[in-house]
């Protein structure tokens, strides 16, 4: 609170005033002054309270509040500068107000100039940041949608990005049965209806002994299946179905295995000429995956090494009638360095562990031109590994089995072809 004296200044006290009355007049003129010394120390005090917490608080304060402090300290000034002529000489406590006043007034001055500084540059920070939002927001409002491609159709570019994992469920047979596969297939029967089939291995990540058939994702999600059959054995997780039949790798050999759905009757077991088996070039943290088949939009494909190859990643387009071999291509990828690997358009892609929660689609191989790339494309996964990798044409989809889990990504293209 702001205290103004308003009475009347005494007179010099001088040599005039050594009579008694005198001296009791000057007397009480020192008593004045010790009581005007003490008003001004105390105001002093408060406002350099004041101008201290100005200085530490990260609070930026208005012309009006520098006014009015700057207002007090020229009150303050103009009263003790009355004081001093009052006074006959020079007085050191009068003098000292004086110049702690001043510095002040100093000091106000340079903390507005200071202030005024940090809320331009804090004002350009917000104007910034503001522009940037004002950016998302038209980005946002723009809704930016994919090109979309209608299953079957390959006039796209490669895999831009991927989605999020989405996680159906557990697999049918428990936590336990950490290795499997599983997606979607429509039978030629039927082509408009889309059915799910899931096919766990048994716990030693090697027997596929059972799977199960469901007609569509409601009956998937309430485990509520069409068939469940037995295989009489296959191996590792690198089934797939196509057109109403099983492909698998059978057990202990290099065949392939095709069953008919309708049925589960072995249809036919041909060997594939020169693949090597038994895990000998399965994928990175897979066992048991040294063949592994795969469905796109022209067909059927079994992706896999052999002896010559150096275990370098080896495709063969497979007849699905026969499961003869129509034509093979050589790449220089090595398979044991891959996680796993599925195909796209006539595209390989492969993927590799980042860590224990991200995966990397980091190669590819274009059947079409025979031209490999590198790319860079994050995978977020629910688990630490991930099993199989099956796509389907029928949707544009990846289904995945991720120790256990049933997951499903969304796959956005290119608009235009660039391999």
């Amino acid at each position: 609170e702001t205290h103004m004296y308003t009475g009347v200044y005494p007179q010099p006290c001088g040599p005039l005033y050594f009579a008694p009355t005198g001296a009791s007049r000057c007397s009480s003129m020192v008593r004045q002054y010790t009581e005007l010394i003490a008003l001004y120390e105390e105001k002093i005090l408060n406002v350099t309270v004041r101008i201290e917490h100005m200085e530490k608080s990260s609070i930026s304060y208005t012309s009006l509040d520098f006014e009015l402090i700057r207002l007090e300290i020229k009150e303050m000034e103009s009263l003790i500068t009355q004081l001093k002529t009052s006074l006959t000489g020079s007085n050191v406590f009068v003098e000292q107000l004086y110049v702690e006043i001043k510095n002040l007034s100093v000091m106000v001055n340079e903390l507005e100039l200071l202030d005024k500084t940090n809320i331009l540059a804090v004002r350009r920070e917000v104007a910034t940041l503001r522009a940037k939002l004002q950016e998302c927001e038209k980005d946002r409002n723009q809704t930016f949608k994919h090109p979309y491609f209608p299953p079957g159709n390959c006039g796209h570019g490669p895999i831009m990005n991927i989605s999020q994992p989405y996680m159906i469920q557990l697999n049918w047979r428990g936590f336990s049965y950490k290795y499997g596969a599983w997606g979607i297939y429509s039978s030629p029967l039927n082509p408009g209806k889309q059915m799910y089939w899931v096919a766990p291995l048994n716990t030693d990540g090697r027997y596929l002994e059972y799977y199960r058939l469901h007609d569509s994702y409601d009956d998937l999600l309430l485990f509520r299946y069409s068939r469940q059959y037995q295989v009489l054995y296959g191996e590792g997780s690198g089934m797939a179905m196509y057109n109403n039949y099983m492909y698998y790798n059978v057990h202990g050999s290099r065949d392939m295995g095709k069953i008919d759905l309708a049925t589960n009757k072995l249809e036919l077991r041909k060997p594939l000429p020169n693949a090597v088996s038994n895990n000998r070039f399965s994928y990175a943290g897979v066992a048991w995956q040294d063949i592994d088949f795969a469905v796109d939009e022209n067909g059927l494909w079994v992706i896999y090494s052999t002896e010559a190859s150096q275990g370098n990643i080896v495709i063969s387009r497979i007849n699905e009638t026969s499961l003869n071999v129509i034509n093979t291509w050589q790449t220089k990828q090595y398979k044991p360095a891959v996680s796993n690997a599925f195909i796209i358009c006539g595209v390989l892609y492969a993927t590799r562990p980042l860590n224990t929660r991200k995966e990397e689609i980091f190669y590819s191989f274009d059947i079409n031109t025979g031209k490999e790339g590198k790319l860079s494309i994050i995978v977020d996964k629910m688990l630490e590994t991930i099993q199989s990798i099956n796509y389907s044409p029928i949707d544009r989809r990846l289904y995945v089995y991720n120790d256990g889990y049933l997951i499903r990504y969304n796959l956005n293209f290119l608009q235009s072809p660039k391999y």
